[in-house]
């Protein structure tokens, strides 16, 4: 080799250039090709799925009893003359506590709260009996019996807007009867 004059950079031999490069490209080449020979990586070979060892059997009940509690069903009440009567007498007096828009409101929700079920307690709350349109009872109710549903019925009960119908539920024969909801006539707010 010869000596360098100042200022000349120094050149580095070609051949440990070339080998380094070399080497590093069959590093890298190596590193892409580990796994099977067929090209397939070692993500895309599928593995058996592990069989359960648990023995366990769900159950839809608690020990030896059943899922839910046996409960008597309430046969379904007959249509007497004095259910007839009772839902008649609970139509008309639930409509005359109804149509009295010029009472306290705590008064008139009170008083017309005796007649509801749990569910329309709920539903007729929120009423301002200052926004009631009926202000009486102008008859007797009567009923709209369907023999095969002693639980149920629809009372008409005339009024001076016109004829509500009051729908009425009891839970048995001897229970008493309830107002569940109130259709105003048509045209009626």
């Amino acid at each position: 080799m010869k000596p360098l004059a100042p200022g000349q950079p120094r050149k580095k031999p070609l051949r440990a250039t070339a080998l380094s490069v070399t080497t590093a490209a069959v590093l890298l080449c190596t590193a892409c090709f580990s796994g099977d020979r067929t090209g397939a990586s070692s993500e895309e070979t599928t593995m058996p799925e592990p069989t359960p060892t648990s023995t366990y059997t769900p159950s839809h009940s608690v020990g030896d009893g059943p899922q839910a509690p046996i409960t008597d069903v309430p046969e379904n009440p007959e249509w007497t003359p004095e259910a007839e009567g009772a839902a008649k007498e609970t139509a008309v007096n639930a409509m005359r506590d109804f149509a009295r828009p010029g009472v306290e409101e705590t008064q008139w929700a009170n008083d017309f709260a005796r007649w509801l079920t749990p569910d329309a307690t709920v539903s007729y709350s929120s009423v301002d009996p200052a926004n009631v349109p009926v202000t009486e009872v102008t008859g007797p109710a009567t009923l709209e019996v369907d023999e095969t549903n002693g639980f149920g019925v629809i009372a008409t009960v005339p009024t001076d807007i016109g004829d509500y119908r009051v729908q009425l539920l009891r839970q048995g024969q001897d229970e008493p009867w309830k107002v569940n909801r109130l259709y105003p006539p048509e045209g009626a707010n």
